[in-house]
């Protein structure tokens, strides 16, 4: 089987290259992304592809599965930059699948899509997926999913599958996952060392591990499973979870606190994630992955706990790997700041 993956650099997109590598059923890959790696791996050629230029026709020509993962989580002051790279650039990627003959599509959809919901029990891949519209990340989301449901309509012999993980963290990624949501001032820190933890009311999700989610990819490309797949780990983490794992004592702080801390940062330009997306994350509902266990053979080898782990780790060490997005640095701190506004070249 021939792959093509886009966004084969990231935090998902590198494990899921790596996945399909060793997988004897594969005998190529083509890696696409922005910018290519000095990076090596077994059956895989690597191409400079931008999902808003790019002409992606040719790429999938005689694949037999797409993986669309690229998506841009900055900049959040111009949504209309987001727009363009994750909705306009999903469509063209859809339209090429279809142009391209491609006869399975696997698209990196988002607990992120689902409309709020609730804490206190989990839902399944029927729960209504209108995201949250004060962040851009959420609006995008649940946008693209209504671009799906007309492609499937429209093109019946495409088998299309979405998987909606939720928080998804490895070693190697707590460098770009800095970057991207708390910025150039968070230091790298052994997260031990901090005494206390927030209490937030409402703070309750779901998390999981690289390595896992890069596995439900490779079955959802190799298998003939299709449809929504909710995507994590147990358990769900909230504020008991976060000290446990943290050795640190919780503190009640109200939610509008932290919202107005979140909102100034990111209107001085020193936080790069909105407060909208702080909103989206008290409104996320709580996924019920049977369907994923049953349909698609999919069960994680680690814990949410081991996600987070995995992140408290990285940040600490500042590790990377040798792709731009998941570079341990990629400039000074200054740069960041400086860049915050725009995505890093």
């Amino acid at each position: 089987m021939r792959i093509v993956i886009l966004g084969a650099t990231g935090n998902v997109g590198s494990s899921t290259a790596q996945a399909l590598a060793a997988d004897p059923a594969v005998t190529s890959l083509m890696c696409l992304a922005r910018r290519t790696p000095d990076l090596e791996l077994p059956k895989a050629e690597w191409a400079s592809a931008d999902v808003t230029t790019t002409d992606l026709v040719p790429l999938f020509r005689g694949a037999d599965a797409v993986i669309h993962l690229a998506w841009a989580f900055q900049p959040t002051h111009d949504p209309a930059a987001t727009w363009r790279v994750n909705v306009v650039g999903s469509r063209r990627v859809f339209d090429a699948v279809a142009a391209a003959g491609v006869p399975s599509l696997v698209y990196a959809s988002s607990v992120g899509a689902y409309s709020p919901g609730p804490k206190d029990r989990a839902v399944d891949e029927s729960w209504p997926t209108d995201g949250w519209p004060g962040a851009s990340y959420t609006r995008e989301k649940a946008y693209v999913e209504r671009i799906l449901d007309a492609f499937e309509t429209e093109h019946p012999n495409v088998r299309v599958v979405r998987l909606r993980p939720g928080f998804i963290f490895k070693r190697e990624s707590a460098q770009e996952q800095r970057r991207i949501f708390a910025g150039p001032l968070l230091p790298n820190v052994d997260a031990r060392a901090l005494p206390i933890v927030p209490d937030v009311p409402g703070l309750r999700f779901q998390v999981v591990t690289t390595p896992d989610v890069a596995e439900a990819y490779r079955l959802a490309a190799l298998g003939d499973a299709r449809g929504a797949f909710n995507i994590a780990a147990d358990p769900v983490i909230g504020t008991p979870e976060l000290a446990e794992l943290l050795d640190a004592r919780p503190v009640r702080v109200p939610a509008r606190l932290v919202r107005a801390a979140v909102a100034a940062g990111w209107w001085l330009n020193l936080v790069p994630a909105s407060p909208g997306l702080f909103d989206a994350l008290l409104r996320l509902p709580i996924m019920d992955c049977s369907r994923a266990r049953e349909e698609l053979g999919w069960t994680p080898r680690g814990s949410a706990l081991d996600a987070l782990e995995e992140f408290v780790t990285g940040l600490r060490e500042g590790a990377g790997t040798p792709t731009p997005p998941l570079a341990a640095r990629t400039g000074s701190r200054v740069r960041e700041l400086l860049t915050s506004r725009r995505q890093l070249p």
